[in-house]
């Protein structure tokens, strides 16, 4: 199977990788810096699990693709998604088959719109990774997983020669069956996790502390209406997992979008937040904990932007 990974960054750079140290038959799309980053350095993984390093991963540019692939996995930033989608468009052809791994549910649309429908599975994964300065992956945590599935539920050939191609790679990964049920679960987690720790600028152990866990209770339960609203009401399991980490005392845990903020980076606020606030109606409600995180990441998407015009 040859498999085209859209990016090398801290997601796809990291199962790419895991994907090459294998032996599997992985090529990078990346841009520019990131393709000079790949010639000086190498692919460089740092992770509890084992170091990987790689000195001339495969590699291409967008204008240089031109050969079909029989898998794309799409891992980017939700806001490079457009630019994404027109880059690996000539890698797929009528067997060419999509995995996303994006948040949320408005990648499958954007996907949907421009190929076959039936060349988008569902998808996601668990991990928590960055890029270091001179561009190695930091593997942070202990989670490194990847779900897929058709997303009618159905056991496909497909699905079972995707499996066999993971199956071997140094990270976890596993067939679903009800893999937009997986996607919509993780999604109010994700939405609750970034729209707390963003809209309190800090940790769960510190909103905690403030008195805060009520709050990320709330946020947790409005997710979750939203989901049981489009017809995937979270498990009950799920929700007291969410909860449990979002109100943990000490905790230092914080999210990917207020590190981004933090760092004066772009977010994926529409795509995680504003989507969600909108399926489910509350871009009107002055109630909503949900409107107001979203507002909050959006404030300052407009802040940022305003000041990148002012210099130039």
């Amino acid at each position: 199977m040859r498999t085209l990974i859209i990016g090398a960054g801290g997601v796809g750079g990291y199962f790419g990788g895991r994907l090459l140290q294998a032996g599997r038959d992985v090529t990078f799309l990346v841009r520019p810096r990131r393709a000079a980053q790949l010639a000086k350095h190498g692919l460089v993984i740092r992770s509890s699990y084992g170091d990987f390093h790689r000195a001339d991963p495969p590699a291409v540019l967008a204008p240089e693709l031109r050969e079909l692939y029989d898998l794309v996995l799409l891992s980017c930033k939700a806001y490079d998604l457009a630019d994404a989608i027109e880059s690996f468009a000539p890698a797929v052809g009528p067997d060419t088959t999509i995995l996303p791994l994006l948040n949320g549910m408005a990648h499958i649309d954007a996907l949907e719109a421009r190929f076959d429908s039936r060349s988008v599975l569902g998808g996601l994964c668990m991990i928590a990774s960055t890029l270091s300065d001179d561009g190695e992956i930091l593997h942070l945590n202990d989670n490194h997983s990847v779900v897929f599935g058709e997303r009618d539920g159905a056991s496909t050939p497909r699905i079972a020669a995707i499996a066999a191609e993971l199956t071997g790679a140094l990270f976890d990964s596993s067939p679903s069956n009800a893999i937009v049920q997986r996607m919509w679960e993780k999604w109010v987690f994700i939405a609750t996790g970034a729209g707390i720790t963003s809209l309190m600028r800090s940790s769960v152990g510190d909103i905690e502390a403030a008195g805060g866990a009520p709050l990320a209770a709330a946020l947790l339960a409005e997710c979750a209406s939203v989901a049981t609203k489009a017809g995937f009401p979270p498990s009950a399991a799920s929700l007291q997992r969410s909860l449990s980490m979002f109100t943990a005392p000490g905790s230092s845990l914080t999210a990917s979008m207020y590190r981004d903020i933090e760092r004066g980076g772009r977010t994926e606020g529409e795509h995680v937040l504003g989507d969600l606030m909108r399926r489910g109606g509350l871009e009107n409600r002055t109630d909503s904990l949900l409107r107001a995180a979203y507002t909050h990441v959006a404030t300052y998407e407009v802040r940022r932007a305003r000041l990148a015009a002012a210099d130039g």
